[in-house]
C-alpha cells in the first residue's frame, strides 16, 4: 500500500474522532459557543473533503488491485464525512422537521454520490483496460516491425550470399573455360609430338636404309 496514502488517512482519522466529539459538544451548547464550535466543524469538514480529494488522487495512481481496495475505503471515508455533514446540519437546525427533511436530502444525495463514484470507478476500470489493450496492442506492432526489420535484414543477406555464390559461379565457369583450352592446346601438343615422333622415325629409317645399301654397293 502506498505510504502517502496512509499518512492522509491517519490525518483523517483523527480528523473524524475529533469532528464528531466537537458534534458531540455542540449539541447540548447555546449562543455564540455553539457558532463557534459549528464554525470550528465546518472547517474541519473542508479539511476532511481536501484529504479525500488527495487520497482518491492517491488510489487511482496505483495498481489496479490496489486501488480497488482503498477506494472501498474512500468509500466509508465520504460516507462518514456524509454523515458528519448530516449532523452539523442537525445542531444548526433549529427546526426538528427541517432537520429530518435535511437528513433525508442528504441520505439520498450520498446514495446519487455513491452511484456515481461507482459509475466513475467503473468507467476509470474500463479506460485502464482500454489503456492495457493499447498498450498491448503498441507491443505487437513494436514485435511485428523488428521481426519484418529481422525478415529484410535476413533477405539481404541471402541476396548478397547470392551474388557471392553467382560471381563463384561465373569464377568457376572462367575456370572450367580456360581448362578447357588448355586441354585443347595440350592435344594438339600432344598431336605433333606425335606426328613429329613418325617423320624422325620415317628419316631415321630412311637413313638406316640409304647407309645399308651404301654399305652393300662400297662391299660389293
Amino acid at each position: 500500500m502506498s505510504h502517502v496514502f496512509e499518512g492522509y488517512e491517519r490525518q483523517y482519522c483523527e480528523l473524524s474522532a475529533n469532528l464528531s466529539k466537537k458534534c458531540t459538544s455542540a449539541s447540548i451548547l447555546d449562543g455564540e459557543q455553539k457558532k463557534q464550535k459549528v464554525s470550528e466543524i465546518k472547517t474541519g469538514i473542508d479539511e476532511a473533503e481536501s484529504l479525500i480529494r488527495k487520497m482518491d488522487l492517491e488510489a487511482r495512481s496505483l495498481q489496479p488491485n490496489v486501488k480497488a481496495v482503498l477506494l472501498a475505503k474512500l468509500r466509508e471515508y465520504k460516507s462518514d464525512l456524509n454523515n458528519l455533514k448530516t449532523e452539523v446540519k442537525r445542531i444548526t437546525s433549529a427546526n426538528p422537521s427541517q432537520a429530518a427533511r435535511d437528513e433525508l436530502l442528504e441520505s439520498g444525495m450520498a446514495d446519487a454520490l455513491t452511484v456515481s463514484a461507482n459509475q466513475r470507478t467503473r468507467l476509470m476500470m474500463s479506460t485502464e483496460r482500454l489503456n492495457q489493450s493499447s498498450d498491448r496492442v503498441k507491443e505487437s506492432r513494436r514485435t511485428m516491425l523488428e521481426t519484418e526489420e529481422l525478415g529484410v535484414s535476413i533477405l539481404q543477406d541471402l541476396h548478397q550470399q547470392r551474388q557471392s555464390l553467382l560471381h563463384a559461379h561465373n569464377t568457376l565457369h572462367g575456370v572450367d573455360d580456360n581448362i578447357g583450352r588448355s586441354k585443347k592446346i595440350l592435344t594438339n601438343i600432344s598431336r605433333r609430338m606425335n606426328r613429329n615422333k613418325w617423320i624422325i622415325g620415317t628419316i631415321i629409317a630412311v637413313l638406316v636404309v640409304a647407309i645399308v645399301l651404301i654399305l652393300y654397293f662400297k662391299l660389293k
